[in-house]
Formats: C-alpha cells, sequence, structure tokens
C-alpha cells in the first residue's frame, strides 16, 4: 500500500491479538502476546496509523463503504462514562484487507445441548484468557489437527483428557504428543450421543467401519468438525465463495470490490503460513493456497434416524438435523427454501455456527454435493448493533427537530406555554400571571369571540398546483367540485385515500385560471404533497401539471374575531376588505404593510377571519405589526388549545381527532357532496362498497353534557339509555372541551346513526365512570355563520 495511505486498524474484541490471545504457538520465533506487542508498536509509530479496538466492522457497502460498530465506554461503570457510549462509523475505503479469522463448526450428535458441550476452541479460550477450565474430565471430538492443541491446553491445566475422539482413520500430527501425555486416541471414531439430564455425564461413540459401540464418562465434551472462514464482509461486498473439499468450507474466491481475505479468513489455517501470505497479498502479488491437512468424516444421520430429532444445528432456533430431514421430504430443497422453513441461520448470529452444517447434512439427503447446494445471502449486520448506534444523536428532539413558526420568538417573549404539535413547537396558550390553563384558554376564547386575537398559522400546509390541467387534476383529488370554482374564490375539500377513508381537509383556492393553492392540515403537508406526486407520475403523466410545496415559504398569521377587519386596516393593505368586495371564502393578493401578501377569508374559530401570508422572512414583523395595531382593541395571542375550543364550539370537523382509519366522507355528512358530483374522485368506488352504505354507521354529530360537570373524556363509549357495561358500544367521544363562551361542557362524537337520533339521551361511559348527555346538532355555537360573514 502507498506509504502516505491513511490506514485504520479495528477489532472487534477489547484486546488485540484474535486467536493467539488463546495459543501457545511460537508465531515467528515468538511467543504469540510477545509479536502481537511488536507488531502493535511498530503500528503505533506509523503517522497515518490509526488503531481502535471494541470496534466491529459490521457491513461493507458499495463504493468501498465499511460501516463500523465502536463501543466506546460501554465497558466502563455508569459514573465513570462520559462521552456517547457508542459509536458508528461510516468508512469510505480504496482497500480493505479483511482478516476476519474463522469460526469452529460444532459436531451434530443427540444431545448435543447439554450443558458440557462446547467447541474446543472455546474451551480452549475460557483457559488461556481467563484462567477457566470448562470441565475436571474431558473427551474432545474433531476431525482436524487444530483440535488437538486445545486438548493440551486443557490437559495441562489439570484437566483430565479422558480421550481424543478422532473421525480420521489416520490420527493428525498431535497424535504423537497426545500418547505422550497418555491420552487415549479412539480414531476412525464419531460421537452418538451425551449421556446425562442437566449436564454432560458421558459420550457415546461409534466406529465409522461399522465396528462396536462405547461409553466415555467425562463431565465435558468438546467438538471441532473444522473451521469455517468468516466470510460475510467478503460476501457483502460482492465476493464470490469457492468450495473446499479438503477444509469442507466455502472460501473467498472473485471479489466485487478492492478486498483481500487473508489468514483464516482465506481458509488458511497455519499462523506462520498465514503470516507470510498475508504480507505477499497486501502487497499484489500472488498467493497460492497451501497444502493443509484435510480434515475427517463427519457423523452422518440417516434420513428417520431417530437420534437426528435431538441432534442440533441451531442453537438459537433450535434447529435438529431432523428439521432438515422434513424440510427435504417437503421438498423445501433450495437453502434459501430452508433457511425460511426452519429459520437454520436466521437467530442473531446469523448461521455462523450452523450454515455450513446444515448444508452438509441437506447435500448428504440429497446425495449432491455442497457446492451445488450453495450458500445463503449474508447480509449486515455482521453481528447485533444497537439500535442505539444507529440512532446516534438523532433521539429526542434531534430525532425530528421541532420546527419554529416565524413569531416563535415574540411568543416565548408573551410567555406562551410551549408544546410539540407534530413537526413544530407551537404555543398551545400564553397564561397570564396566575392563571391555570383552563383560565388562560378561556380568556383568549372570550377575546376573540368580543374583540380581537392572534394567532400564527404558518405551520398549515401550503401547496401549489400549477398548469393547463389543474383543474382537471383537483377536480379527481377532491371529494368537492373544483372546476367550477372561480378565479379568487375558496373552498372547502376534503380528500380520500383510495381506500374511501377521509385523509385530510382544508380550504383549497383558486389563485389563478391555471394556479390553485392547496391548504392541508399542519402535519400533512409533506404527505399530501408526495401523494399528489405519485398520482401524477403513476396514474396520470398526461396531465400538464407542477405541485409544490410551500408551506416554509409561506408564514401565515390569522386576525380573528369582530375587530379584526379594524387591525388588518390598520396595519395598511392596498386590499379592499370591505364586506362586499371580500366576502368569506374569497382569496385577494396584494400588499399589507408594503409586502407581497395573500389573504384568504377562511375561519377555523367561526369569527370574522383573515389569514394574512407573507414571504416567510416578513413574518415575524407581520406579527409585531397585528399586534400593535391590535393595541386599541386589547388584541390577545391566542394558542392551538384556544383554537381548538373554539372549533369544537362551532362543530368544526378536526381529521385525526374526529376520524379515524374507518371513517367514510357520508359519515360526516359529506353524502349529498358525493351523489351530486357526477366526476370520479379518489376513493370514490371505496366508499360504495356495502360496509360505506350500512345504515347502523357510526356519524359525527355532537353531545350536550347534562349534568354540566366536567368535559367528557375523549375516547368514552357512547351507549344507549338504560345501557350496563356489558352493552355493545355505539360510538365514542372524538373531541370534548369546556365551552367558555356557553359556559358549560361540550362534545363531538362519532354515534350509531346518529344524525337520526337528535335530542335522544345517551349514556357515556369512561373507566367505569357513566355520565348522561343529549346528541344535538354539533354546530353549538353561531350554526348560521352569521359571525364568520360579518
Amino acid at each position: 500500500m502507498p506509504g502516505n495511505a491513511r490506514i485504520l486498524l479495528v477489532e472487534a474484541d477489547f484486546e488485540f491479538g484474535g486467536g493467539l490471545l488463546s495459543s501457545a504457538e511460537p508465531v515467528e520465533g515468538l511467543a504469540p502476546l510477545a509479536w502481537r506487542d511488536a507488531a502493535l508498536n511498530r503500528l503505533r509509530a506509523l503517522p497515518n496509523m490509526q488503531i481502535l479496538n471494541r470496534t466491529m466492522a459490521f457491513g461493507y457497502y458499495d463504493h468501498g463503504l465499511v460501516a463500523l460498530y465502536e463501543r466506546v465506554n460501554d465497558h466502563l461503570p455508569p459514573e465513570q462514562r462520559t462521552g456517547p457510549r457508542q459509536r458508528l462509523w461510516k468508512v469510505r475505503c480504496k482497500k480493505v484487507i479483511l482478516a476476519t479469522g474463522a469460526f469452529e463448526r460444532p459436531i451434530a450428535f443427540s444431545g448435543n445441548d447439554l450443558p458440557g458441550v462446547m467447541l474446543a476452541s472455546a474451551a480452549q479460550t475460557y483457559a488461556r484468557r481467563y484462567g477457566a477450565l470448562a470441565g475436571r474430565r474431558a473427551v474432545l471430538c474433531t476431525n482436524n489437527d487444530g483440535a488437538y492443541d486445545a486438548a493440551f491446553t486443557l490437559h495441562d491445566m489439570g484437566c483430565a483428557i479422558a480421550a481424543i475422539v478422532d473421525s480420521r482413520a489416520g490420527p493428525g500430527a498431535g497424535a504423537d504428543e497426545a500418547r505422550r501425555r497418555g491420552i487415549e486416541i479412539v480414531s476412525g471414531s464419531v460421537p452418538i450421543a451425551a449421556k446425562g439430564r442437566r449436564a454432560v455425564r458421558g459420550i457415546d461413540i461409534r466406529s465409522l467401519d461399522g465396528g462396536g459401540r462405547r461409553s466415555l464418562a467425562c463431565d465435558t465434551i468438546l467438538t471441532s468438525d473444522g473451521w469455517n472462514p468468516a466470510v460475510h464482509l467478503h460476501s457483502q461486498a460482492g465476493g464470490s465463495l469457492a468450495y473446499n473439499e479438503g477444509l469442507q468450507a466455502f472460501l473467498p474466491k472473485g471479489t466485487a470490490q478492492d478486498a483481500v481475505s487473508v489468514g483464516a479468513a482465506a481458509g488458511i489455517l497455519d499462523t506462520d503460513i498465514a503470516i507470510a501470505a498475508a504480507r505477499a497479498a497486501v502487497c499484489g502479488e500472488t498467493v497460492e493456497m497451501p497444502v493443509q491437512a484435510a480434515v475427517g468424516p463427519t457423523r452422518r444421520f440417516a434420513d428417520g434416524d431417530t437420534k437426528a430429532q435431538t441432534a442440533w444445528l441451531d442453537f438459537q432456533n433450535d434447529v435438529t438435523v431432523a428439521d432438515v430431514q422434513l424440510a427435504s421430504r417437503e421438498n423445501f430443497r433450495s437453502v434459501e427454501h430452508l433457511k425460511r422453513y426452519t429459520t437454520l441461520g436466521m437467530a442473531s448470529d446469523q448461521g455462523k455456527l450452523s450454515n455450513v452444517a446444515g448444508i452438509h447434512v441437506l447435500s448428504d439427503l440429497l446425495a449432491k454435493p455442497a457446492p451445488a447446494i450453495g450458500t445463503t445471502k449474508f447480509r449486515p449486520p455482521f453481528d447485533p448493533v444497537t439500535i442505539g448506534a444507529f440512532a446516534g444523536r438523532a433521539v429526542g428532539e434531534n430525532l425530528a427537530p421541532l420546527a419554529h413558526t416565524p413569531s416563535h420568538a415574540a411568543q416565548l417573549a408573551l410567555g406562551a406555554k410551549m408544546e410539540n404539535y407534530g413537526s413544530w413547537l407551537r404555543p398551545a396558550f400564553f397564561p397570564q400571571s396566575g392563571e391555570s390553563e383552563e383560565q388562560a384558554i378561556a380568556r383568549e376564547v372570550n377575546a376573540v369571540r368580543q374583540s380581537v386575537g392572534l394567532f400564527d398559522a404558518s405551520t398549515l400546509g401550503k401547496i401549489e398546483v400549477k398548469g393547463p390541467d389543474a383543474a382537471e387534476f383537483l377536480q379527481r383529488i377532491y371529494v368537492n367540485g373544483v372546476r367550477t370554482l372561480k378565479v379568487g374564490q375558496g373552498r372547502y375539500g376534503l380528500m380520500l385515500s383510495e381506500h374511501g377513508i377521509v385523509y385530510d381537509d382544508g380550504v383549497f383556492a383558486r389563485i389563478g385560471e391555471d394556479h390553485f393553492l392547496v391548504g392541508t392540515t399542519s402535519g400533512h403537508a409533506a404527505a399530501i404533497t408526495e401523494m399528489l406526486h405519485e398520482w401524477l407520475q403513476c396514474e396520470w403523466p398526461d396531465l400538464r401539471v407542477l405541485v409544490e410545496n410551500v408551506t416554509t415559504g409561506w408564514a401565515v398569521m390569522n386576525v380573528a374575531g369582530p375587530r379584526a377587519r379594524d387591525v388588518f386596516a390598520a396595519v395598511g393593505t392596498d386590499i379592499d376588505l370591505s364586506p362586499e368586495a371580500f366576502p368569506h371564502m374569497q382569496y385577494r393578493a396584494g400588499t399589507v404593510g408594503g409586502v407581497p401578501a395573500r389573504v384568504q377569508r377562511v375561519s377555523f374559530t367561526g369569527e370574522l377571519s383573515y389569514e394574512i401570508a407573507v414571504p416567510w422572512g416578513y413574518g415575524a414583523a407581520l406579527w409585531d405589526a397585528l399586534m400593535r395595531a391590535g393595541r386599541p382593541c386589547r388584541i390577545a395571542p391566542f394558542g392551538v388549545e384556544s383554537l381548538m375550543a373554539m372549533r369544537i364550539e362551532k362543530g368544526f370537523l378536526h381529521v385525526g381527532s374526529d376520524t379515524d382509519g374507518t371513517t367514510y366522507p357520508q359519515d360526516l355528512g359529506f353524502g349529498p357532496a358525493i351523489a351530486k358530483k357526477k366526476d370520479d374522485f379518489v376513493g370514490r368506488r371505496s366508499t360504495m362498497r356495502p360496509d360505506g352504505l350500512r345504515a347502523d354507521r357510526r356519524q359525527l354529530v355532537g353531545l350536550e353534557v347534562a349534568d354540566g360537570g366536567h368535559p367528557l373524556e375523549v375516547g368514552a363509549h357512547v351507549l344507549p339509555a338504560g345501557a350496563t357495561e356489558k352493552h355493545r358500544t355505539q360510538g365514542w367521544v372524538t373531541s370534548s372541551v369546556h365551552s367558555p363562551t356557553l359556559d358549560r361542557p361540550i362534545a363531538m362524537a362519532l354515534v350509531e346513526r346518529g344524525r337520526d337520533r337528535m335530542g335522544e339521551t345517551v349514556r357515556v361511559w369512561d373507566l367505569g365512570q357513566w355520565r348522561s348527555a343529549r346528541i344535538a346538532d354539533p354546530r353549538f355555537f353561531d350554526p348560521s355563520g352569521e359571525r364568520t360573514h360579518g
């Protein structure tokens, strides 16, 4: 590699060294840890080297992107932790060296999940790294030379080795040392069954040549069926695999990116040879695969063998050899089908121990070579990664930063009680000294009803729809008619999903012959924009229409109340504000305070109301100007909760509160509008399904509380008079408030056949409490709308 290349060495373990940490074999003439320390010292001396432990490379993606998961201080006591616990790295690499090692394979035999059965390498690691013996008397079952080292390590530390059961007819290089130590070698034999109930008490073995069966007493069974190179990152990078018959494992072959696997990850299990080969590979030299001792045969199960019922392959998902046999009989013979039918390899270890063993079993059953069976996909992450690491700082408000309205600073100065409404931080109400929430809301509502109030409505969705076919497009989107709308007029509209369910509402205005301004709820602006784009791109690409979300391009101040016109005029505008020139549900463009503005006469409060939109950067100045102009009228800023109280008094719908995932437009009184409109629109056919035409559907109505107490609880169930708790619910309360204007509790509810039951007394149940109420017209205040048209 170039001498000036930045190099990052990452190690998943807390300690560097990998297999050297549990080995006693010299490396290039040095003790394993001495060789490691010397290598680390040389690396740390390099100015272009960064070394990280407790850092796992868990994903290898396109264009050299490697994702790392660093455990920064999880290992420290909580009181000593500072800074982030974990860190996610995204590293773009020109070259990647994969020294990921290999996994030892377990051997499948009856009872191989008993406590006391473990991998030979695991027992060796416990002994050398942690000074803990796996047992006092062990039997080691293997088919390769490497497992002999584990037996010798345990023997040196005081564990009696009852026997080494080697499936090969001729034991390997460690046989002489084993005999010198007095360890019996049982060659040409395999384990059949572990003995014991709650722990290992012995093992049954059998000769592969058809010889007799033998039992050995032990408290530990160590197994080693060879090694599987950790090819996960290589495969994630697009690399291919080749099956090595000698090792009975899949090894890295071709690479799709500039990556090279070295050491055990390349199937080279001899340490000195692996080091030499790795140095050559990193320098770009061709490396010949060294000749290595082949592994021997493993335990073979005949289809239907009763021992297969308790011979475990996947220890996390409890998959046995018998499960693979059943999958084969059921014709799930593709390796991907086998995986999904049995869940083999689908646990958190992603098949590191079980996949190749399962492939070998299936290979025997189908009489097909393992390469023809193939492997499943290796997907990130290599090992489990906490969701917190992916989230990083994206928690709490950092997950979805709350947006501020243009008047945010001014609202805080006025003492606003801010709350999270969707993705916006908005004032719920503006308490004055000593006021409770209820008192503040009542004062704000009364100010709007009696004089004038100011509300920052900048969060409302604003979408421009423009083009020669804009009217035709929106005609297909809204329940209401659009084509007949004249320039300068606005109309309340309802949007449905394809299933006919109420999705959103708002006022749309025709601001030009081919230009519309679509209003949506605050939380749906982006979703409605995407929906409109989808219909244009996927269903009606022939329509000449452009759609643009301009919500944050325009600040909107809503001045509402009987004195709203006076306050608006005092700011200065070239728009004629007289009722005759600018009636309700109309749109006008002009200037306000010398700034270009769009103004709509719409009302969610039920009062004379103007929504004044100016470019976002002028929003704060417009708020200040309206507050100054309104001082003679004792203007009051009001928050979202006060607005909600006024809309309930007027019986205005709030999508998401007064609707749910089953609400059709006819439930809200839009049946006549649907019948009147001859054109098709999104969701129309679905509204005509039998379920939507039922006579007993829940309909939106008002509820007057007979006892005059506190407001009904939202979600409380509505039942007929005389009903008990066992009676089936007929609906529920959707919105509820103590009306400051009427000085009594009122509510809205979805009730079965509600519009046919006006005046009927019902019982309302919530958590064991009963209240009496009367079904009423939801327009509790000013039902004729005279104040709105003032």
